[in-house]
């Protein structure tokens, strides 16, 4: 049903909000002060689809991709943005307000670069047998296929072709296939998943493209198929080998600014835990100035770093330990061993850690979040077991999103 409504607000998902009834209903692609026509889409009664902007916000401007409002990948771009970046640091103050936190809340600082250095294409063929690559469509399960993106690093130019390629040679059937690539210092890294077994004639085929495309490697459920080169990138000064589909902040600029903040935190310390490392992000700078030991449950991000220290010159004493810390965070007594800790979880947040933080005797934290809700969950932790936030430093790597990105400094 065609229905005319009143867009109150920007909700915290990016969607537009219209208060009515006992329940908001969600219209995306909508700004707040405008009156649209939006109909109902099946089987999700508390949203909308946008069919016509009645009368507009001030504040729209013109999307700047001709996929917008079709592709998944972006909520918003065609908001104004400084209205854009104000309501993006909201969503910070509002998250801390929700779990009854009051502190300076910093400047939004943009981390977006030259843009995303890693990305996930989906390819199926349809029943009419036309192949699409692409993103997924905005809540559905359907490929939009597209020619360009333009917020991927131009580091990842010919990856959209390179995707193509691989889907056409591996042929895609009844269920997607996940084609993530990673623009690497030395070129391409590509894992594959969801392809069927791989023959001789396959592999041939896909050597070739791996030439044409300057593929580094190609693995295939993180198992090697096709290796050119061991993929590199550089942190700080030392050099990592990707493991196979390894995670990775987003963006250059992403990374470097969430390392600068979090090291300009740690003044002062002598002997950091960087808890969740990854493959050393934050550990490989901070060992240019700090003694370092760094966590994380992922053996084969762990492995890497450890190559990294071994390879590298002129760092403080470092070391990494594989440690699932969801099941075994660091207890009071291993806590003793160091006078400030730094944590970046995933989206789940670090609270069994921050419980053990605040039984402990650590007296300086620096936090990093990707989730303003967990992050806020695992600091009122914190400062209900003695510790006070200074400031938080919101980051927008993922620009055109409702992520952000947090760096904060807990003090006792």
């Amino acid at each position: 049903m065609v229905e005319r409504l009143t867009i109150d607000h920007v909700g915290h998902r990016g969607d537009g909000v219209v208060h009515a009834g006992s329940s908001p209903i969600y219209v995306p692609y909508a700004l707040g002060g405008e009156i649209v026509e939006a109909d109902d889409v099946p089987g999700h009664p508390d949203r909308k689809h946008l069919l016509r902007v009645e009368r507009e916000s001030p504040e729209r401007i013109a999307p700047f991709c001709l996929h917008f409002g079709t592709c998944g990948g972006c909520a918003i771009q065609h908001w104004q943005p400084d209205a854009y970046r104000a309501w993006k640091r909201q969503l910070v103050v509002d998250a801390l307000a929700h779990a009854n936190i009051q502190c300076e809340v910093g400047d939004l600082i943009d981390a977006h670069g030259s843009g995303r250095r890693r990305v996930v294409f989906h390819a199926r063929r349809s029943q009419n047998g036309v192949l699409r690559t692409g993103f997924a469509a905005a809540g559905q399960h359907e490929i939009i296929a597209i020619d360009r993106c333009p917020i991927l690093d131009p580091a990842l130019h010919g990856a959209i072709n390179a995707a193509n390629d691989l889907a056409e040679a591996l042929e895609p059937a009844n269920k997607p296939l996940d084609i993530q690539i990673t623009a690497a210092d030395n070129g391409l890294d590509v894992d594959v998943r969801g392809s069927g077994p791989l023959t001789t004639a396959l592999l041939t085929e896909i050597s070739k493209l791996a030439a044409k495309h300057n593929l580094a490697r190609l693995t295939r459920h993180g198992e090697l198929v096709i290796m050119r080169a061991p993929p590199v990138i550089q942190i700080g000064r030392a050099q990592v080998t990707l493991p196979p589909g390894s995670f990775m902040q987003p963006t250059v600029a992403g990374e470097e600014t969430l390392a600068r903040l979090a090291f300009e935190r740690c003044k002062g310390a002598k002997h950091i835990a960087d808890l969740f490392c990854g493959i050393g992000p934050f550990a490989l700078r901070l060992a240019e100035k700090f003694r370092v030991t760094a966590f994380d449950s992922d053996e084969p991000a762990v492995t890497a770093l450890r190559n990294a220290i071994k390879a590298t010159q002129g760092l403080k004493p470092i070391k990494a330990e594989t440690r699932d810390l969801f099941r075994r965070p660091l207890m009071p007594q291993e806590l003793r061993d160091y006078d400030c800790v730094v944590f970046d979880p995933p989206r789940q947040g670090a609270e069994a850690q921050c419980r053990q933080l605040a039984a402990s005797k650590i007296a300086h934290v620096v936090a990093v979040s990707c989730n303003a809700a967990t992050f806020a969950r695992d600091a009122r932790i914190l400062i209900d077991g003695g510790f006070k936030l200074d400031s938080v430093t919101p980051v927008d790597q993922f620009r055109h999103t409702p992520h952000v990105e947090l760096v904060a400094r807990f003090r006792r």
